[in-house]
């Protein structure tokens, strides 16, 4: 026999209405899940009161201190009262909880802060004099005067105090200093043209960690250039402006070449409204958009932002704000993917230019410092050169070079023209600035993928009829699903169909892929439904298909190339999109510039 629940009691429950403190200390655990949340929401109000500058202050990693001061507009002393009180707000007015234009609308930040802590404001409002009130584990002081010459002060100290259960859950100091850096870079990302500053003052001394001044210019100069200071100027010179706009919805932001991918998801950044998030579907679309350009280990690197009009996003979703949902998210989802595949063909053969850096690096030798006191003097080279200098006495000639000199002057070509073959897969070419080094195999892999590509866009995916259908019986659930999707399949090839309860008929599957498990495929593709709402399974097979027959119809390492076969190649990658890297992401050729080839040799 089963012990009774330990919670349920066998007396008649009693309904009771929570005390204001018990309801903010709820609401502070829904909020303020560590002290990076409360900096989030200090600085979102900050941001909301028109603030131009703002600096944040922690230490112990915001678990004793966290001060957030701006240059917004203020409040009234009148105000502060109202400020710290539950859901009391200025950004709505609570006759249209669809139309969020504000990073904070629901009034429970500052209550819920003042909770849970030691919180203390200080503000003041264009034409009147500065106040303060504290509010300290949910107890409300009076407002008093203070000195203040604009904007808003807030200071949070002892976070948890009053509820101390709550330490034992949070990380190390480090940890939760990290997640608070996350934090303000990411707001510093969506807000170009405001200045961040955050200080760490654990142990009684100030560190400035982060600092971003405000941005001049328009919004992509704004954005250019703050991203080159967060994310790295590697960044910036290999991204590519995205600016598209369909159905009400705006994309902008910046996307990185697919041979400038990372190891992880920590490159991506995704805004809604410039309020980041951590959508699921908006990432697994931003994957989508690289899917064909990238091996399965490697993560494309991209700051976006929608831009929508707010009653068509809910941003009410989670406590933290961090989930949207979307009205008609397949259009949100498609502009993602096409946004970026369209600027990622007009990047055409470009490749990341962090190639030729990694190039250089791999086969600078590692040479010792010498001090200007430790050089030869220019006679002593003179002597030098004289000694290496052959006799020509001794029947020393000069060496046959590997030179390719083409048929006929060639005019300038962004891939130049081809100079030598080397190791019967290496195509050397030279351009007006440097030199192009070409692996012929995956360079030529990609040209016929692209053009196995093309001639299926033109002429369908065919599907091959089975003989006899296949029955695959299925959950109601995941009937109804697959059958939602049923027009999107048969688009690729694979055809169903109901068959009465809750059972499927697989009548087509597409041809390109031969014999295959039409009940396994199915069962593949509804899993990748149920986790990201759409599916590329069957796509990507297909494209996995072509790539295998381009693997075989191109040319073969080991093959020698003539002159006018090597300038044709460089010719069709110079023409043709994303023939930059291999159908793995990998590069297809690595330019290095004469400068570079002179420092490598130490002439510069």
């Amino acid at each position: 026999m089963n012990a009774p629940s330990p919670n349920i009691s066998t007396d008649r429950p009693v309904i009771r209405q929570l005390d204001e403190a018990a309801i903010n200390r709820i609401a502070a655990g829904e909020v303020v899940e560590r002290p990076a949340s409360a900096v989030k929401e200090l600085v979102e109000n900050a941001l909301d009161a028109g603030a131009t500058r703002i600096t944040i202050d922690y230490a112990d990693g915001g678990k004793t201190l966290i001060r957030v001061t701006d240059d917004g507009y203020g409040m009234a002393p009148d105000d502060l009262q109202l400020a710290v009180a539950r859901h009391a707000t200025s950004k709505i007015d609570g006759s249209d909880l669809l139309n969020i234009r504000s990073f904070g609308f629901r009034g429970e930040a500052l209550a819920s802060l003042g909770a849970v802590g030691r919180l203390t404001i200080t503000s003041r409002t264009a034409g009147q004099d500065a106040g303060q009130i504290t509010v300290a584990g949910g107890r409300m002081g009076d407002v008093r005067p203070a000195a203040l010459s604009r904007g808003t002060v807030v200071e949070l100290r002892d976070l948890f105090y009053a509820t101390p259960a709550r330490l034992k859950f949070l990380r190390s100091d480090r940890a939760e200093a990290q997640a608070i850096t996350d934090v303000i870079r990411r707001l510093a990302m969506a807000e170009p043209q405001v200045g961040f500053a955050l200080n760490d003052h654990s142990g009684g001394e100030q560190r400035t960690l982060f600092r971003a001044d405000p941005q001049p210019g328009d919004f992509f100069d704004a954005l250019h250039g703050r991203l080159t200071h967060v994310l790295g100027a590697d960044f910036t010179a290999n991204a590519l402006k995205i600016d598209v706009q369909r159905d009400g919805l705006h994309l902008t932001g910046y996307a990185a070449l697919p041979t400038y991918s990372r190891g992880s998801s920590v490159a991506q950044f995704v805004f809604v409204n410039g309020r980041p998030v951590l959508d699921r579907m908006l990432l697994g679309a931003l994957r989508v958009a690289y899917f064909d350009f990238l091996s399965r280990d490697r993560h494309p690197a991209a700051v976006l932002n929608l831009i929508c009009d707010p009653e068509r996003v809910d941003v009410n979703v989670h406590p933290a704000k961090s989930e949207v949902r979307f009205r008609e998210p397949e259009a949100a989802r498609s502009l993602i993917i096409t946004g970026l595949k369209s600027a990622l063909s007009g990047a055409g053969h470009r490749a990341s230019s962090t190639v030729a850096a990694e190039t250089i690096n791999a086969i600078r030798p590692e040479a010792p410092r010498i001090y200007q006191m430790d050089r030869p003097s220019q006679a002593t080279f003179a002597r030098a050169f004289a000694f290496q200098a052959p006799d020509p006495a001794l029947g020393f000639h000069e060496a046959p070079t590997a030179r390719v000199e083409p048929a006929e002057p060639q005019p300038d070509h962004p891939l130049g023209a081809a100079r030598a073959q080397v190791h019967e897969n290496y195509i050397i070419a030279q351009t007006a600035t440097g030199i192009v080094i070409v692996d012929q195999h995956a360079a030529h892999e990609r040209l016929v993928y692209e053009r196995l590509k093309r001639q299926m866009a033109d002429t369908g995916i065919k599907a091959q009829a089975l003989l006899i259908p296949e029955i695959v019986e299925l959950s109601p659930t995941d009937a109804t699903r697959l059958l939602d999707a049923a027009p999107v399949l048969a688009e690729i090839g694979l055809t169903i169909e109901p068959f009465g309860g809750n059972a499927i008929a697989i009548r087509e599957t597409p041809a390109v892929l031969g014999q295959v498990n039409a009940s396994a495929l199915i069962r593949d593709v509804l899993d990748e439904l149920a986790d990201a709402g759409s599916t590329t399974l069957i796509r990507a097979r297909i494209d996995a298909v072509l790539s295998r027959m381009a693997c075989h119809g191109s040319v073969r390492s080991g093959r020698q190339m003539r002159a006018e076969e090597m300038n044709a190649l460089l010719r069709e990658m110079e023409a043709t999109p994303h023939s930059g890297q291999c159908n793995h992401g990998r590069p297809t050729y690595v330019e290095l510039k004469l400068h570079d080839i002179e420092r490598l040799f130490g002439r510069r």
